[in-house]
């Protein structure tokens, strides 16, 4: 007997620690194969709802949000991109040519364009929450460039001309700020936040094996 799980994955997608979430409780769902399936919806979270459209040198902006030095934040940074590695996904170093993180940008375009994709369907919009990781953690690419999302949109099987005109209008943008606030109201203040069933909640990058236990223990439960 198979039993189905809700899964809400809130995150966003300028966290590399969103990013190793995702890849253990992929590979978490993998080992528990067919006992249990996940509806998995992608819910938006922004790090830095206020950042202007440039954005800000990551070592600084790290540096001053979290009062640590350039040389914890490099270290930081290698242990995401350790973690990564394992879990089967590029962490670009900056110096990398026509790779790395050289920047945070603001995401709310991206949020909006994810939303898009889930009513388009599940399925697309994993596929361009793991695409938009790729474009900007592994070839440097800014989430709040309108051309990246609307190409990427496209690259996997959305319909770029629809995003554009999606990312010129403020289509979704009420729906997103709703969804934002609510899971602000819920407690949520940090990502990746992954809540089953509405009700159970695991914070962080885990590793796949706090996932798999977690996702047999509560499909044990019903």
């Amino acid at each position: 007997m198979t039993t189905q799980l809700k899964i809400d994955f809130v995150s966003d997608v300028s966290c590399p620690w969103c990013v190793i979430g995702l890849k253990a409780l992929d590979q978490a769902l993998a080992r528990v194969g067919s006992d249990i399936t996940a509806e998995l919806h992608f819910q938006p979270f922004e790090l830095n709802p206020g950042m202007s459209a440039e954005g800000q040198e990551i070592t600084e902006h790290i540096t001053q949000k979290y009062g640590i030095t350039p040389a914890q934040a490099s270290a930081n940074r290698e242990n995401i991109r350790v973690r990564g590695a394992e879990l089967g996904f590029k962490f670009s170093a900056a110096d990398e040519p026509g790779g790395g993180r050289h920047r945070i940008y603001n995401t709310f375009d991206a949020h909006r364009l994810l939303h898009w994709a889930e009513l388009v369907g599940a399925d697309r919009q994993k596929a361009l929450k793991e695409a938009l990781f790729k474009a900007y953690f592994t070839d440097g690419q800014s989430p709040a460039s309108h051309e990246v999302l609307a190409r990427v949109a496209g690259e996997v099987g959305l319909d770029a001309a629809r995003a554009r005109e999606i990312l010129a209008s403020d289509a979704y943008a009420d729906e997103v700020r709703e969804r934002e606030q609510f899971y602000l109201t819920q407690g949520i203040h940090s990502v990746p936040a992954i809540i089953i069933n509405d009700r159970h909640l695991i914070s962080g990058g885990q590793p796949a094996e706090v996932f798999e236990q977690a996702l047999r223990q509560i499909a044990a439960a019903g």
